[in-house]
């Protein structure tokens, strides 16, 4: 799937993630009991993708999938999340959200909008997104867009197991902005194995936060709970976005601006 581009994701988009996370060519970068990243330079940028794999033995994967797409939980966990929310969908099982996130001074907030697409089966679960382009979200003035080219997910049940799950995390992410390209990487690599050790932790609060907050409502399951607009993808995508994403921490005028937190 290319960046800017809203359409449904197909076989090959899935297939492009788990090929990714079998690749064995990347560079062990970390290591540390059950978490392992990896590195290695994308084809079209100087940003390396980070690839991350890790194991749960104590959470069951359809628990660990509800967590990842639950936008009412994540508040919970993500600590540098400052907004977040869906637009609307495109079928039961691709949506377009908006994400900002917090960064830490004098590097200026980030934002970005996402179309997720997810598979789910008894034998794995994948998610997965890309930066698209909308009509309704133009850059913000306090935040620089950011450019996902792909990030995803694939969780696998362990073999012979009735509880715990191996996950695995690839990133392409580009941030954006006057940030060096070696603080990127270096910044990904430290932020990759963080992630895991916060999700897990989350996944040990999950279900009894769940049960005080619409036990049922799970429209990535139930596609008849969306409720959401359906967005028509040759409306809602614009190609050639006339609105330039920033490519400094400065503001658009190239003056000191001070985050704004919505």
């Amino acid at each position: 799937m290319e960046v800017g581009m809203m359409q449904a994701a197909a076989d090959e988009d899935f297939e492009k993630l788990w090929q990714m996370v079998a690749d064995n060519s990347w560079k062990l970068e970390y290591q540390h009991e059950e978490i392992n990243v990896w590195s290695k330079h994308s084809n079209s940028t100087d940003l390396k993708i980070v690839k991350v794999k890790t194991t749960f033995h104590d959470v069951d994967m359809w628990l660990l999938f509800d967590l990842l797409m639950d936008g009412d939980y994540r508040p919970v966990w993500d600590t540098c999340m400052v907004a977040s929310y869906t637009i609307g969908y495109i079928n039961p099982n691709n949506d377009v959200g908006y994400y900002a996130m917090s960064c830490p001074p004098p590097i200026q907030n980030r934002d970005f909008v996402l179309q997720r697409s997810w598979l789910a089966t008894p034998k794995k679960i994948s998610i997965l997104n890309h930066s698209i382009t909308h009509k309704d979200l133009p850059p913000k003035k306090y935040f620089i867009r950011g450019v996902s080219h792909i990030t995803g997910y694939v969780i696998e049940p362990l073999p012979g197991k009735s509880k715990g799950l191996t996950l695995a995390y690839v990133s392409a992410t580009d941030p954006r902005g006057a940030i060096p390209t070696w603080a990127v990487n270096k910044g990904t690599q430290y932020f990759a194995p963080k992630m895991m050790k916060t999700l897990h932790k989350a996944c040990r609060g999950y279900l009894e936060w769940k049960q005080l907050h619409s036990p049922g409502f799970k429209p990535w399951l139930y596609p008849e709970q969306m409720d959401h607009p359906k967005l028509l993808v040759e409306q809602d995508t614009t190609v050639n976005g006339t609105n330039e994403i920033p490519l400094n921490d400065k503001g658009t005028n190239g003056e000191s601006q001070e985050t704004v937190l919505f």
